[in-house]
């Protein structure tokens, strides 16, 4: 399966980040399968989510809609949708497939509070692309190791993981240890998008730190991006995971603990 990661740099108007969408999806035509945005693609953690959220039926996801279909692509992307009170953090999966996960485990930590605009989801989600099975992450997701886990053995060999990782120190370290613990904790390739590094609307926020990054199942770091926006693309051998897992068999030797 041939991936496109879209590290790019949100701002705080979806009209605006809609055309960043279009221009790489364009970019990405005929030359990936899957392609993949940070989380809060349609607008940056600089916004109130509630202003900005659309449901999934609305015309900014029907036209990112539009766009992935024409393609021949299929789209994985951030956006918010509205909630019972608060917006959801949703993924958008669109194209050959169609699906959205809200993400479960929200941001109260190092001082910020995600959930005061936010409402966490209550299910994991994955979808089908050809014979294969992609699992849906989100940045803070990433350090709760049973989510990838629980994938994987729902039969994901692919987990993609949008993010928005705020800045700070050791966060980069942080990052690519998470990471890379787990795509080795669920044997799974693991696809990492995240925003691109540099302040946001308010002055002294930044909404990501670049170095989107692609992990093997055995924790073989296959490629990591920079700082700066940028479309990448990689090859992966998912016939690889069932082989991984069959020598490295870590899901089916966990127990319950007493």
């Amino acid at each position: 399966m041939r991936v496109a990661l879209a590290q790019l740099r949100s701002g705080t108007d979806p009209s605006q980040n809609l055309d960043l969408v279009a221009d790489h999806i364009a970019r990405a035509a005929g030359r990936a399968e899957l392609l993949v945005f940070p989380e809060a693609t349609m607008s940056s953690f600089a916004g109130a989510a509630h202003r900005a959220a659309q449901p999934l039926d609305g015309p900014w996801a029907g036209q990112v809609r539009q766009l992935a279909v024409e393609a021949d692509l299929t789209v994985v992307l951030g956006m918010f949708t509205p909630g019972a009170g608060r917006a959801r953090n949703t993924l958008l999966v669109t194209g050959a497939a169609e699906t959205h996960y809200d993400k479960l485990h929200l941001f109260d930590a190092f001082g910020q509070a995600e959930s005061d605009d936010i409402e966490p989801g209550a299910a994991l989600a994955s979808f089908s692309l050809g014979t294969h099975q992609v699992g849906l992450a989100t940045c803070y997701d990433v350090r709760f190791p049973t989510l990838f886990t629980s994938l994987a053995r729902g039969g994901a060999e692919l987990i993609v993981l949008p993010a928005s990782w705020a800045s700070g120190p050791g966060k980069l370290h942080q990052w690519r240890t998470l990471v890379t613990a787990r795509a080795m904790d669920s044997t799974s390739f693991v696809v990492a998008v995240d925003q691109a590094a540099g302040p946001d609307a308010r002055p002294g926020l930044a909404t990501g730190i670049g170095h989107s990054m692609v992990v093997s199942p055995t924790g073989e770091v296959l490629l990591e991006l920079g700082d700066d926006p940028e479309l990448a693309f990689i090859d992966l051998d998912l016939a690889e995971v069932p082989a991984v897992r069959l020598r490295l068999p870590v899901l089916a030797h966990t127990r319950p603990l007493p």
